[in-house]
């Protein structure tokens, strides 16, 4: 008998809404953050969970990391409608992208990664701790969970980087030339933090913080909203928050920071 048939799928059919190149964003940042425990995996097994109606997201995660980190790698997209599961069977391409019915508990599968992108953004904020310990539990050693959401075109997103001990970085990232203003990534911010984006909360200081560096850098608009954001994320790293990566990440449109999010210093120091 297989995994997928002895393991009950855990969760709940979401709306399914997919795009091509939705999740570019988060997938290019897989690819540069994540390519070492691939690269390093026995079995270079990827799950993506809640792909959608369609299969897009799942084909076009499999072939990024085929072409940039190693051919070899499996992509098993897991939904819990099997009618989702029977429509994207067309687009498998056995070994390294198939399909299958599984939720939360990834289908008895111990996959090194795991993207579960606008999945728990349909959950109440209190289900999603357990909804983390449930895909953690099933991962390879040293797996990570990658779990986030994004706007319909993938202008807008954030994600956070989770293994078994819990949450380690959020990202928060934007299509610059769309930009209009950071704190528009509030709309978007995953499902553990978006209804704690109110005054006393580190992520509204977050938030909050960015737009006044992307105000401060607004000189910089004359030479692209790329140098206004590297200048914003600067001047974010200069007044105290601990921002990672390095200006090739910012130039993405990127903004990663270590989690739990810190509490801004009262003083903090100036360039």
């Amino acid at each position: 008998m297989s995994g997928a048939a002895r393991h009950r799928p855990l969760g709940v059919v979401t709306r399914g809404t997919t795009n091509p190149n939705r999740l570019r964003r988060v997938d290019n940042w897989i690819v540069a953050t994540c390519a070492d425990r691939l690269v390093a995996a026995a079995d270079p097994l990827v799950v993506d969970l809640g792909y959608g109606a369609t299969p897009v997201t799942a084909v076009e995660l499999r072939a990024r990391l085929a072409a940039a980190v190693r051919p070899d790698v499996r992509l098993v997209g897991l939904e819990i409608d099997p009618a989702r599961v029977a429509a994207a069977a067309p687009a498998a391409d056995p070994p390294g992208l198939t399909f299958a019915r599984g939720g939360f508990e990834l289908a008895g599968l111990r996959p090194v990664l795991v993207r579960a992108f606008n999945v728990l953004r349909q959950y109440d904020e209190s289900e999603v701790a357990d909804a983390w310990r449930t895909m953690t539990a099933a991962l390879a050693p040293g797996g990570v969970l990658v779990e986030g959401t994004c706007d319909e075109l993938g202008r807008l997103a954030s994600w956070l980087l989770i293994d078994a001990d819990g949450p380690r970085t959020l990202t928060l990232a934007a299509k610059l030339t769309t930009l209009g203003s950071p704190a528009e990534l509030a709309e978007r911010l995953p499902k553990a933090l978006i209804h704690r984006n109110v005054p006393g909360e580190p992520v509204h200081d977050l938030i909050r913080a960015l737009d006044g560096a992307w105000q401060t850098a607004a000189p910089y608009a004359t030479f692209g909203p790329r140098q206004r954001w590297l200048r914003a994320v600067t001047h974010l790293k200069n007044t105290g928050w601990p921002v990672l990566a390095t200006p090739t990440r910012w130039r993405q449109g990127e903004l990663t920071l270590p989690w739990p999010l810190p509490k801004p210093h009262p003083d903090p120091p100036h360039p």
